[in-house]
């Protein structure tokens, strides 16, 4: 099936007193790969503490499997007690109904989050894992050597899956005043995602969310506000289709068939 045939429905869900709302519409598609997307969270302040109580809610309405982290795993100090209070106490609940947590390195983790065991990286600072007809690609943008351009670019042409997902942290499209899009990154990686039939690329780093227009055929989102958020970062432009960078968010997703609306908001 072309890739064209497919669209990235989304709920960005976002964190705020009144609740889910009653006009709220989610992507519950029969036999869909369902999975939530943080970035940037580990802060193990309330704010983070917030968004994994919404999660769990959402989880109760929209029932996903797996978590992809978007790197800023843990911020400041790496140590045991750490790992507990920026990671397995938040999310506690998940975890304790066996929702899994795929990482990806930010420039603020420790490389030893490899062998972190509930961040599923089997050890590896990239790797690759498949949900039914969907397959994840983990990058470490922090240091984006030949060699594992070399691995993406083989992993990719050998995947026969009908989604092909690729994430990591530094976003090569943004409009985002403080970090804004890594374009050295974009040269090395764009033109293997358009040989490949990659369909969607999720970035965390600036702390905001956005939903950029189709990239050269692409689905590119940011989210790296679901700890940390730069309150009114966002220089929304033509190419935006959807931002919000006043609270703090995650997201949930459902890749499905085409359909006429794209993205579902909540706020």
């Amino acid at each position: 099936m072309k890739r064209s045939t497919f669209l990235s429905l989304a709920l960005t869900a976002i964190v705020l007193a009144q609740g889910l709302g009653p006009d709220l519409k989610l992507p519950l598609q029969p036999k869909s790969v369902r999975f939530a997307v943080i970035g940037d969270s580990g802060t193990g302040e309330k704010q983070q503490y917030d968004v994994s109580e919404q999660m769990a809610k959402f989880r109760g309405l929209f029932p996903f499997d797996f978590v992809i982290m978007l790197g800023d795993n843990i911020y400041g100090g790496q140590g045991a007690e750490d790992y507990k209070n920026k990671f397995e106490i938040p999310y506690k609940p998940l975890l304790d109904l066996g929702v899994k947590f795929y990482a990806a390195l930010g420039n603020h983790d420790d490389t030893n989050q490899r062998f972190y065991k509930p961040f599923n990286m089997g050890g590896k600072r990239y790797y690759s894992f498949k949900k039914g007809n969907v397959e994840f690609f983990t990058l470490d943008s922090n240091y984006m050597d030949p060699e594992q351009l070399d691995w993406l670019t083989k992993e990719l042409r050998n995947s026969n899956a009908a989604w092909k997902i690729c994430y990591f942290h530094h976003p090569l499209y943004t409009h985002a005043k403080y970090h804004g899009p890594d374009t050295d990154l974009r040269r090395l990686l764009e033109p293997v995602f358009q040989q490949s039939g990659v369909n969607v690329v999720y970035a965390g780093h600036e702390h905001v969310y956005e939903r950029l227009k189709p990239q050269n055929g692409i689905y590119y989102f940011v989210l790296g506000n679901s700890g940390q958020l730069r309150f009114h970062d966002l220089r929304p432009s033509k190419d935006t289709a959807k931002g919000f960078d006043t609270d703090r968010t995650f997201s949930l997703r459902g890749p499905v068939a085409r359909t006429s609306r794209p993205s579902v908001s909540c706020r």
